[in-house]
């Protein structure tokens, strides 16, 4: 297969630990580009932490795209243009912020590019780390969320967080979209909307049909692009439920698992040395 399309999530996926690109992963997504493959980064993140990746693998020469704020937002990276955006209601984030007090679980949300959050702790920090936005403690964050807002994040301790979305799961289901996309993170956006819903979009705006789609991906909030691609791969360092739902299963991202799977499914050499 002959793929048009290479998706990449980037946490834990495209970026190392040190939130850096290697050089072998980058070579190979320049070689792709080079090919006339698209390339695009499609991250909970929201858009203005995606940018300077974007740049760095030159996607606005190439036709690539941004799909961030886990599906909510997608922009053409080469005119900067918004081609897609849909925000969370604020009544519905007014309800998360309620629910997640009854489990004594954080939240932040954004507003002015800018992280809000009741109390900073220790996931706000690697919020602040991922995004390079500043965190803003506000006394009542209701009164700060006054209009819509792409997203909102409750946090907690891993195993606390997973009890809390199977309690929050009943509720909020055929509402609103709910995934956990780091141990830690358990993110809401507007009903409908993943990266599988944005990817099939984008797909059907540049005429890519699905098996024409490599995607990789390596948490929970991947699941659905990896399942809708017509490869979708893992990376070794993501959960068993998600190395078991996708096609195949690269190497980690402190082992160029990206480049793997590229050299073996898009340019046809299999060694993963």
């Amino acid at each position: 297969m002959a793929y048009r399309m290479i998706v990449l999530d980037l946490d834990d996926t495209l970026l190392r630990e040190d939130l850096t690109i290697s050089p072998r992963t980058k070579a190979s997504l320049m070689r792709a580009q080079a090919q006339g493959v698209k390339v695009v980064l499609a991250s909970g993140r929201p858009t203005g932490a995606i940018w300077r990746y974007a740049r760095e693998l030159e996607l606005a020469a190439h036709g690539g795209w941004i799909i961030s704020f886990n599906g909510a937002v997608v922009t053409d990276c080469t005119t900067g243009s918004v081609v897609f955006e849909q925000a969370l209601a604020r009544e519905l984030i007014h309800e998360i912020h309620d629910l997640a007090c009854e489990h004594d679980a954080g939240i932040l949300s954004y507003v002015n590019d800018q992280i809000v959050t009741p109390r900073a702790n220790p996931w706000t920090e690697v919020e602040r780390t991922l995004t390079g936005m500043d965190v803003v403690e506000v006394p009542d964050f209701k009164k700060a969320i006054v209009e819509d807002a792409i997203k909102v994040i409750v946090v907690d301790e891993p195993e606390r967080l997973k009890e809390t979305a199977d309690r929050l799961r009943p509720r909020v289901e055929g509402r609103m979209n709910m995934v956990i996309s780091k141990p830690f993170f358990l993110e809401f956006t507007s009903l409908g909307i993943d990266k599988k819903h944005s990817l099939g979009h984008l797909a059907d705006r540049l005429s890519v049909n699905s098996d024409e789609v490599l995607a990789v991906g390596d948490s929970y909030n991947d699941l659905g692009m990896l399942q809708w691609a017509g490869l979708g791969v893992c990376m070794a360092n993501g959960p068993q439920a998600v190395r078991d739902a996708a096609d195949h299963v690269t190497g980690s991202n402190m082992d160029d698992g990206v480049a793997q799977a590229l050299d073996r499914f898009v340019f046809g050499e299999f060694s993963e040395a």
